[in-house]
């Protein structure tokens, strides 16, 4: 027999075996049992003896039954979450607010006051079993400049600084694991102090195009260019970018242009981050080969998808941490927009006509409208890529 059979034998043998009276049909049962699955009979006795067949029931918790398990609650959670691409709960108890009023058809009053007093353990808990982990390990196509290297200085207090315009910048290769051959490039762009971020789409990575698109970032941020640091990618380290920052005689002031240390991902943490939740978990890791796709990606980029990240997805900013041993304890502060870190500074920085701008821009947003028009306009370019794939493999 196979050890599924006697299993199953078991578990039939069992209840006979508890509810003999006496001895000599205890006897009998188990003499037949040792014959069936050639146990030795201590063995079977050990079986039959220690056997579980039923479960205890849980014990019900006591009190009133949760507001928070009810299907009409547990929708509208389960909604904003993953329009809001999935963020932490701690996260997800600013962005509820920000969502709620928008939510489309509206909510019983009841599930309005339920979900405005769920905290981060409870949605942590009514959301567990929706969660799913996404990891996927990618190539790197950071090709060197070496040119450059002694004319830009190197920066690592990059966590030092508290006043917005201060860049950070990085591609992202949209070459779906292959380098070879031409595709489309992601420029990434985020505010170390304000978490504002930029995206902008480029064919390859030649040094005239990116120069563009950082210029036209450049105009579209609320507050002035004080800095800007790149890894060590060509893209970035060339005369046409050193000249535009620190030598154009248009700027009154020059910007402070540096770099990253070689091989070290962890100067450019802030950017790095931002290339997965910005750009990442948007378009995934297929391969964008056709040009006619920049358009459409800068389309969403400079329209949709720049409002929906730095008006309504709030993120947290570490502000201490200190090792106490082997263990290293970190305190963020309170989750904010980038659009809420933007009105909260100084006036110095941003002026407050454009605080009074934003403010007007974001009573006409709708991020359910956001998000549904994004996910239209990137329906466009990946149904030009399949187009694209199919006329490859048509013969002649």
């Amino acid at each position: 027999m196979s050890p599924r059979s006697k299993k199953e034998y078991l578990q039939n043998v069992f209840p006979r075996y508890k509810q003999a009276k006496s001895k000599e049909q205890k006897s009998k049962i188990l003499t037949e049992f040792c014959e069936v699955c050639g146990y030795h009979r201590k063995h079977a006795i050990r079986l039959l003896t220690k056997f579980k067949r039923f479960t205890k029931p849980k014990i019900r918790k006591r009190g009133k039954p949760s507001v928070y398990n009810q299907p009409p609650v547990l929708a509208a959670l389960e909604r904003i979450w993953l329009d809001a691409r999935m963020p932490c709960s701690k996260r997800f108890v600013v962005i509820i607010p920000l969502w709620l009023p928008h939510y489309p058809g509206g909510l019983d009053l009841n599930v309005i006051k339920a979900i405005k007093k769920i905290s981060a353990s409870t949605i942590d808990r009514v959301l567990k079993h929706i969660r799913k982990k996404y990891k996927h390990v990618n190539i790197s196509t950071t090709k060197p400049g070496t040119l450059l290297r002694k004319q830009i200085p190197i920066k690592t207090n990059q966590w030092e600084e508290f006043r917005p315009g201060f860049l950070e910048a990085d591609t992202v290769a949209h070459c779906g694991g292959s380098p070879e051959g031409e595709y489309v490039n992601t420029v990434d762009f985020v505010d170390i102090a304000t978490a504002w971020t930029e995206q902008r789409a480029v064919w390859g990575k030649g040094e005239t195009a990116v120069l563009e698109q950082i210029k036209d970032v450049e105009q579209s941020l609320p507050f002035a260019l004080l800095g800007f640091d790149s890894d060590n990618g060509g893209e970035f380290l060339n005369h046409h970018l050193l000249r535009h920052f620190t030598d154009n005689p248009k700027r009154k002031n020059q910007i402070q242009f540096t770099r990253s240390r070689a091989y070290k991902k962890d100067d450019n943490a802030h950017i790095e981050q931002k290339n997965y939740t910005h750009v990442r978990q948007c378009l995934g890791y297929r391969r964008f080969d056709h040009p006619k796709i920049v358009d459409l990606l800068n389309d969403l980029y400079k329209n949709e998808w720049r409002l929906y990240h730095n008006f309504f997805l709030p993120s947290v900013k570490l502000i201490e941490k200190e090792r106490i041993r082997s263990k290293i304890i970190k305190k963020h502060d309170q989750p904010k927009t980038p659009y809420q870190r933007v009105i909260d500074t100084n006036s110095f920085d941003v002026q407050n006509p454009m605080k009074q701008k934003l403010t007007q821009q974001l009573e006409y947003l709708n991020p359910f409208t956001l998000k549904k028009s994004s996910t239209k306009k990137s329906k466009k370019f990946y149904n030009l890529l399949h187009e694209n794939s199919c006329a490859k493999t048509l013969p002649g």
